[in-house]
């Protein structure tokens, strides 16, 4: 099957959607991705996959830690920034008023009222063709209890009202 065909048929599975990030401030960077799963709760393990061309990819590595924030339904603008579909890159894309970020236990850059957060240390990678499979041991996390989870199908940003 060719890649474009299977991307196709990819969107049609709704998915959470996610902002990987990491780094410091000053030098934060992270990435809108669908691609988030937990692996095991003894211990509390997830898995990312993160493109090798993404900017986060590489300070994955280097700082060994990254959050999974999964957006709600009103963060939406997050999710373009973090998609590219802005423009905007790096620590840009934290500076976007009406959001607050803070440093979580790991040091890993947490958003402050996504939907859940995750504080990941890094603690094993796994390199797949174009991605890197990032296995992350949970060392903190958060959730708001009330909020509305933003999802991705079709290509395109939904609630659960259906409408994108």
């Amino acid at each position: 099957m060719d890649s474009n065909t299977y991307r196709a048929i990819m969107r049609h599975q709704a998915g959470a959607v996610a902002l990987i990030t990491t780094g410091a401030p000053g030098g934060r960077t992270g990435l809108t991705a669908t691609a988030v799963c937990s692996l095991t709760d003894d211990p509390p393990t997830l898995l990312v996959c993160v493109n090798r061309t993404a900017s986060a990819h590489d300070l994955i590595l280097t700082h060994n830690f990254f959050a999974v924030n999964l957006l709600s339904w009103n963060q939406q603008t997050l999710a373009g920034a973090f998609s590219g579909r802005t423009g905007l890159k790096g620590e840009d894309r934290f500076l976007i008023d009406g959001y607050e970020w803070t440093a979580g236990v790991t040091g890993a850059p947490v958003l402050k009222g996504a939907l859940a957060s995750i504080d990941c240390e890094l603690t094993e990678k796994q390199a797949f063709t174009t991605h890197t499979i990032f296995i992350g041991r949970v060392r903190g996390g958060d959730v708001d209890e009330q909020a509305r989870p933003l999802l991705y199908f079709r290509g395109d940003f939904w609630d659960l009202s259906g409408d994108p």
